[in-house]
């Protein structure tokens, strides 16, 4: 994958989609990259004609992302590397959440994220080569309070490509799952969604602190954690999983092993529900 010059993005308007266009484009590879407006990238369209191919896609639209990235393996004839990086984030216990708060981030961050995979498989099969990038979170792995829909969509997506990896290794196909701890975005900073909420649930509103820059930054670095993400597709066979940030990795080995502690405790209850041997 070190020749890996054709890229598919999907949300390049900000965030890390942003920065690893910006970063691919500078390097004199071609990004198709999508966005729901091109007000954010005008500069980009305009300096790179030849190799930033911006087009208009919402992946909620299922019918859209089928011909958008159709149309773009046609267009460029192979696409290396395909990046589903589209989503966002929804703050609020789940019970200060709405339907359509539910119904929105699992169409954008969940069944946008397969939709745009399964659409680009059969092209990379046919290639007998290319890497998919999954941008998860590691909310794909820890679980906070306030966070649910946005987790159930990470941990879902994370199982999903999971699967996945298995089914087209045999294709010279790669999937690798990125899990960013904090960084300095818009995710955090201007496209977060904080649901109505209630007095009830005031002890698990810590989120409100974080989404304000005023009371810190982020640790994370989105131009260093994009360039990991590129350099990724250098890396053979494809890492399942990274996870950039410290505190990111410290809360999931942390999370990981209080799992595995608590499944040490159960042999007995799970050995309890077999047949005896023999029968």
């Amino acid at each position: 994958m070190e020749n890996a010059n054709t890229w598919l993005i999907t949300g390049v308007s900000s965030g890390f989609g942003n920065e690893m266009t910006r970063q691919l484009l500078e390097a004199g590879k071609t990004v198709v990259g999508t966005v729901r407006s091109t007000d954010k990238v005008a500069e980009l369209i305009e300096r790179y004609p030849d190799t930033f191919d911006c087009v208009i896609l919402d992946v909620t639209d299922v019918a859209a992302v089928h011909s958008v990235v159709n149309a773009a393996f046609v267009r460029h004839g192979a696409i290396d590397v395909v990046v589903s990086n589209a989503g966002y984030g929804l703050f609020g216990a789940a019970e200060e959440l709405s339907d359509a708060d539910i119904d929105k981030i699992i169409a954008t961050d969940l069944t946008g994220s397969i939709q745009v995979i399964r659409t680009a498989l059969p092209h990379l099969r046919e290639q007998g080569r290319g890497r998919i990038i999954q941008v998860s979170s590691y909310g794909g792995q820890v679980a906070f309070a306030a966070n649910s829909l946005y987790h159930a969509c990470k941990f879902g997506i994370e199982g999903f490509c999971e699967s996945v990896a298995q089914e087209v290794a045999k294709f010279g196909i790669g999937v690798t799952i990125v899990e960013p701890g904090g960084a300095r975005t818009e995710f955090r900073y201007g496209s977060a969604h904080v649901a109505d909420l209630m007095p009830e649930y005031d002890h698990v509103h810590g989120f409100l602190n974080m989404l304000d820059p005023s009371k810190g930054l982020a640790a994370g670095d989105p131009a260093k954690m994009a360039a990991r993400m590129i350099e990724s597709v250098n890396t053979e066979p494809a890492p399942l999983r990274q996870v950039y940030g410290s505190q990111a990795l410290r809360d999931t080995i942390a999370r990981l092993e209080e799992r595995v502690a608590d499944y040490r405790t159960q042999t007995e209850l799970a050995a309890s529900t077999d047949y005896p041997e023999g029968e």
